[in-house]
C-alpha cells in the first residue's frame, strides 16, 4: 500500500511526484513548488519554514524534505508522527538516484526508472570538451557570496566551462562562501547568477567595487537565471542546464572566431617576413 497523501516540501520533489503521475496524489506543498503543483493545494511553508497545524491538517503519510536547511523540520515532522523521506542530493548523480528513491517510495519505479534515464541522457547530450573552456563564476548569493552548489558546478564542467570555485567536497552553503576580491583575482569570462529566493539585480554586481576590470563585466557575459531552473535539483534543472549551455556556447564561438582570426594573422606575418640571407 502506498501513500496517498503527500507533502512535497521542495519544488523538485512535487516536480517529480508530477512527472510520475502522482500528482494528484500530492496534498500541499511549499511555496516554491511549480505553479500548476499550489494551484488547489495547501500551501504550508517556504523552504524553510513551516507552518505545521496546516501541514497536519492535511494528514499526510508521506512528507518529502530536502537537504541540512529542513533537518529541523523533518526532526519535528517525525515528533509529530510523521512518516519523513529525507533526500539531500547535491550532485546530477545524486538526483538521479533521488529520482529513483522517490518513485520506489510512492509505487512509481518504472515510471522513475525511465525519468532517471531520460535526465541522464540529456545531461549527456549537453557534454562538450571541445576548447576553449572558459572560466565561470556562478553565484547563488550575494551578501555573503556564495558559489553554485555541487550539480551546478557539475553542469558547468559537463558544458566546456570551468568553474572558478570547484570545491569537490563542498556541500553546504557555508562551505561555498567566497570573497570578492577571490572572484576579481580569478576573472572569470562568464558570471551566471542565481539568487535564490530573491530576484537578481546585475546593475549591483557590474557595480562592485573592482568588478569592472573583470573579463565577464568588461565583455558583457553577465547572466542571471531563473532559480526553478538551476537551484532545484530534479528534472527541471535541464531548462537551467540548457540555458548555461547556451550562454557558453555563445561565447566559445566569439573567442574561438577571435582566436581563429589572431592565428590567422600570425600566419601572415611568418608569410610575410623575407629571410635574412639565403
Amino acid at each position: 500500500m502506498y501513500p496517498e497523501r503527500i507533502v512535497c516540501l521542495s519544488g523538485e520533489s512535487a516536480d517529480i511526484c508530477y512527472r510520475l503521475g502522482a500528482g494528484d496524489r500530492v496534498v500541499a506543498v511549499s511555496a516554491f513548488a511549480p505553479r500548476s503543483m499550489r494551484v488547489g493545494r495547501t500551501v504550508v511553508g517556504g523552504f524553510s519554514t513551516l507552518k505545521m497545524p496546516e501541514l497536519l491538517s492535511v494528514e499526510p503519510e508521506l512528507v518529502i524534505t530536502f537537504s541540512d536547511v529542513q533537518a529541523q523540520i523533518s526532526a519535528d515532522l517525525i515528533r509529530n508522527h510523521c512518516t519523513v523521506l529525507a533526500t539531500n542530493q547535491r550532485s546530477l548523480r545524486g538526483i538521479i538516484q533521488t529520482i529513483l528513491l522517490i518513485g520506489r517510495a510512492i509505487g512509481c519505479s518504472a515510471g522513475a526508472e525511465k525519468l532517471a534515464a531520460d535526465f541522464d541522457r540529456q545531461l549527456r547530450d549537453f557534454a562538450r570538451d571541445a576548447p576553449p573552456r572558459p572560466r565561470v563564476y556562478f553565484e547563488e548569493w550575494d551578501d555573503p557570496l556564495i558559489t553554485g552548489i555541487g550539480w551546478v558546478s557539475e553542469a558547468i564542467h559537463l558544458l566546456g566551462g570551468q568553474d572558478i570555485f570547484l570545491q569537490q567536497g563542498a556541500k553546504g552553503a557555508l562551505e561555498r562562501r567566497v570573497e570578492a576580491a577571490a572572484v576579481c583575482r580569478a576573472d572569470p569570462q562568464i558570471i551566471c547568477v542565481s539568487w535564490c529566493g530573491k530576484p537578481v539585480e546585475l546593475t549591483k554586481i557590474s557595480d562592485r567595487p573592482g568588478w569592472g576590470s573583470i573579463a565577464a563585466i568588461r565583455d558583457q557575459n553577465l547572466y542571471s537565471i531563473d532559480p526553478a531552473d538551476i537551484l532545484q535539483p530534479g528534472p527541471a534543472l535541464l531548462a537551467g542546464v540548457n540555458k548555461m549551455a547556451g550562454i557558453i556556447e555563445r561565447w566559445r564561438t566569439h573567442n574561438g572566431q577571435d582566436q581563429k582570426i589572431e592565428d590567422e594573422n600570425d600566419d601572415e606575418d611568418e608569410l610575410g617576413r623575407e629571410p635574412l640571407s639565403s
